[in-house]
């Protein structure tokens, strides 16, 4: 069912309160990407343009649970979200549910906004606490959830606050609207061929993306440092390659799995290679089937692009979840921008393309092709989850539309 939305609410004079996930990089005070702002200012703006008043929760990092850590505060990005907003956004208190907090979101005015301090300075948050949940639910008179990247765990603020305030609106943020049409619906029912294209470390994390979206599309594409797991379930030498070897068996297991539903399953076929994981030291050669011991598996080689690039051009749906290689360092950043490319023209040609969070979103925007995707994903758990056909319990709680 279609949840409720934040715009279809009339939020004039009511305490609104957004469950964002600002947790972005913070160093020395300085925001190192703010993304995950940006992505919630449509929401944001929706309620203070229209008279609500804005009380924005999130977690950022992992601090103790013990009490305000300065490390660990919010402060910066309220500071970045005033920019954004062009208005200013309050920031009462070095703890989310004190007295001073409680005066601040009682002496706001229509069309104000005000984020509280990191939600995980209590321990309460993370144990996805009633009481805790039920201190914020005091504060609010509407609650929204626009955290898609925290949607699929059980803290306090995603699951008990939506529960206390049972009998109060409880609706999606378009940013959670959006990413539940792209994850969710629109994998439902893909136009053809879809194509899977996974990458990034571990088999482990992309198990149930397999499971769930073998199926229900017509090519899986396997590269990243969690393809060398399948390479050995095919018998061949992978050098001093990553290898989940509690894995090699399901990796088995799927390959033949793709062979009975007759599913179009490209593993990796050659490598390029290093003695060192390193961008300015050890040796570099390609392997075609086998890696030579002593080599270490860093990026899909030539013949694996170019094949990645043959199926990803003639797919009308395109699911990206993990880099191809370790990108970041110059020698090994070709397969990933290849692959990122030939999803790009697909997109211009067409096709619907969806890129999980994380790493796959950091490699999108570090290649400028971001906007030529239909949609990049906010988060990174959080989108694995939802491909791998999981519910999650903080948006089955809101509203139906």
């Amino acid at each position: 069912m279609s949840k409720k939305t934040i715009p279809n609410l009339d939020v004039a004079g009511k305490r609104v309160l957004i469950r964002v996930d600002f947790n972005v990089p913070i160093k020395d005070g300085v925001i190192g990407d703010d993304r995950r702002i940006r992505a919630a200012l449509p929401t944001i703006r929706s309620v203070v343009e229209r008279g609500g008043r804005a009380i924005l929760l999130s977690h950022l990092g992992r601090p103790e649970g013990a009490g305000y850590e300065a490390g660990f505060s919010l402060k910066p990005v309220a500071e970045r979200l005033s920019e954004l907003l062009g208005k200013p956004v309050g920031f009462p208190d070095t703890d989310c549910v004190s007295e001073a907090s409680a005066a601040a979101v009682k002496a706001m005015g229509d069309g104000e906004a005000l984020l509280l301090e990191n939600l995980r300075f209590h321990a309460e948050e993370k144990k996805g606490d009633g009481a805790f949940a039920a201190k914020l639910a005091g504060f609010g008179d509407v609650y929204v959830n626009d955290a898609f990247g925290t949607s699929h765990r059980p803290d306090a603020s995603m699951v008990a606050l939506p529960k206390a305030m049972q009998g109060k609106p409880r609706v999606s943020g378009m940013l959670v609207d959006k990413e539940m049409r792209y994850l969710s619906k629109t994998l439902a029912n893909p136009a053809r061929p879809f194509v899977v294209v996974l990458g990034g470390a571990k088999v482990s994390d992309k198990i149930g993306v397999i499971e769930n979206l073998m199926p229900k599309s017509d090519a899986t594409l396997i590269g990243g440092a969690m393809a060398y797991t399948f390479v050995e379930a095919l018998g061949k030498r992978v050098g001093d390659s990553r290898v989940e070897r509690d894995k090699v068996v399901v990796a088995k297991k799927l390959i033949d799995e793709a062979a009975r539903l007759d599913h179009d399953m490209h593993v990796a076929s050659d490598h390029v290679c290093s003695t060192q994981m390193s961008a300015t030291s050890g040796d570099i050669e390609v392997f075609e089937d086998h890696i030579k011991d002593g080599f270490i598996g860093l990026d899909i080689g030539p013949k694996t692009q170019s094949e990645f690039t043959k199926v990803i051009r003639s797919a009308k749906t395109i699911v990206w979840n993990g880099p191809m290689g370790v990108f970041e360092m110059l020698p090994f950043r070709v397969g990933t921008k290849v692959v990122a490319k030939a999803i790009a023209d697909a997109t211009d040609k067409g096709a619907t393309s969806v890129v999980g969070g994380g790493d796959s979103a950091a490699a999108i925007e570090a290649f400028e092709l971001s906007d030529r995707v239909t949609h990049v994903s906010t988060g990174g758990g959080a989108s694995l989850e939802m491909l791998a056909g999981k519910k999650f319990e903080s948006v089955e709680l809101l509203d139906e539309a």
